[in-house]
């Protein structure tokens, strides 16, 4: 590489590090000529109901709905979960034992379902039917490495143009670059500390009577999901152990997946854009503002990917720079917590603490990686750097991109579970 292409390369790494002064105004303006996904949303009731007040109330209504299945469906994993492994949860998973292994498992789980909520609620389900923590905790760290794939995905399609490619692939790696140096850093901590567990009991405990958690408690929630828990018991229990409880696991696992895929489709129509002006309002206006933003937005549409995949056409157009972007996708970690939390609602009986605990470990850990990694300044450079390396190298050769695409979510995690298993 020349002198002077090596200077420019350095140059767009400063220029992307360099943080913003906080209250400043964005660096670029927002075009109103920008292409920002312009194209119309439909939702699942466009066609049956009339546009106006009464299709907005069946479209939150159905959202409404679509949490109380979230809620129940938790809990009928759980339920079946028990009912399969007989109390012997930690046996089954002995396979992944090892915590590469379960890191794997939840990139891969989340790379298949493009959606960590969906990995995280089972995972939430499994705790409370006897998911070992050792276990639980390394797959809930894996789902936020494979919740990157669909903004990168995104970042693809703009693959033509070399410019736009480079500035979209860095602003979608930025964030595998993160939540990768977040679980290098925290799980190897984690498994010497245990302080994600014990933080997480911590908070689980002083947490204990709200919702189902306590099961001497009033269990609100528990008693409002019930009749679905119970109508999925009614159907498989005359099911022969253990295909019983594997049944119910596969119709909560399916609940689960639909509720929040509609939640997904529907939020989008109701709120992207509203979740496109606190985007536009707050990116490029210090990086708490960015990070808060990032939360919000995801909090809304219910979708880290959705969120960080907004992102992209900016990114690409040049309408925000990948120092703005960056904190941005740290909110969308943040934000995409929720979910589980939520779902965490409907367990009850002794082992919802443990539900609790598990989708608390998911928030405790991506803020314990946004202070940690954006807080230092030796480490806050370093996802910016990456993504800037290798999109500038996947611009000039296409194969980088496809390499690391293939490479981080689907060839790595296999051949490590396929290693562990036969070793």
């Amino acid at each position: 590489m020349s002198q002077q292409a090596l200077a420019r390369e350095s140059d767009l790494v400063e220029d992307s590090v360099r943080a913003p002064e906080v209250g400043a105004g964005p660096v670029l303006a927002i075009d109103a000529d920008v292409p920002v996904l312009e194209s119309p949303l439909r939702g699942p009731f466009d066609a049956l109901v009339p546009a106006g007040t009464a299709r907005s109330v069946v479209n939150w209504l159905s959202v409404v709905v679509s949490v109380y299945v979230l809620i129940s469906a938790v809990g009928v994993i759980g339920a079946g979960f028990k009912a399969a492994t007989g109390g012997q949860a930690e046996a089954l998973f002995s396979f992944a034992s090892n915590p590469i292994v379960a890191l794997m498992v939840g990139v891969l789980a989340t790379a298949a379902t493009q959606s960590s909520s969906t990995t995280t609620s089972i995972t939430v389900g499994l705790a409370a039917g006897g998911l070992p923590l050792e276990i639980a905790i390394p797959i809930i760290m894996g789902a936020n490495i494979g919740t990157t794939l669909t903004n990168t995905l995104v970042s693809v399609g703009m693959i033509r143009n070399k410019d736009d490619f480079r500035r979209a692939f860095a602003a979608a790696t930025v964030h595998d670059f993160f939540n990768l140096i977040a679980v290098v850093i925290l799980l190897p901590l984690e498994l010497a500390t245990g302080f994600l567990e014990r933080v997480s009991g911590t908070l689980a405990g002083a947490l204990t009577g709200v919702g189902g958690v306590d099961p001497g408690s009033v269990d609100i929630v528990g008693g409002a999901t019930a009749p679905l828990k119970d109508l999925v018991g009614s159907v498989t229990d005359p099911v022969p152990a253990p295909w019983g409880g594997i049944v119910t696991i596969a119709v909560g696992v399916a609940l689960i997946l639909i509720s929040i895929t509609f939640i997904g489709k529907v939020l989008k129509v109701l709120m992207v854009g509203r979740a496109k002006q606190v985007l536009h309002a707050a990116i490029g206006r210090g990086p708490m503002s960015g990070i808060a933003s990032g939360a919000v937005v995801t909090a809304i549409v219910q979708s880290s990917s959705t969120a960080t995949s907004l992102m992209i056409p900016l990114a690409g157009s040049g309408t925000f720079t990948l120092r703005q972007v960056y904190p941005f996708t740290l909110g969308s970690n943040i934000g995409t917590t929720v979910t589980a939390l939520i779902a965490a609602l409907g367990l009850s009986g002794v082992d919802a603490t443990i539900g609790l605990q598990v989708a608390l470990v998911h928030l405790l850990f991506n803020l314990t990686a946004t202070v940690v990694i954006f807080g230092l300044p030796f480490l806050r450079a370093l996802p910016v750097r990456a993504a800037q390396w290798l999109a500038n190298r996947s611009a000039e050769n296409k194969s980088f991109a496809a390499l690391w695409v293939l490479g981080v979510f689907v060839v790595v995690p296999g051949v490590l579970i396929a290693a562990t298993s036969i070793a």
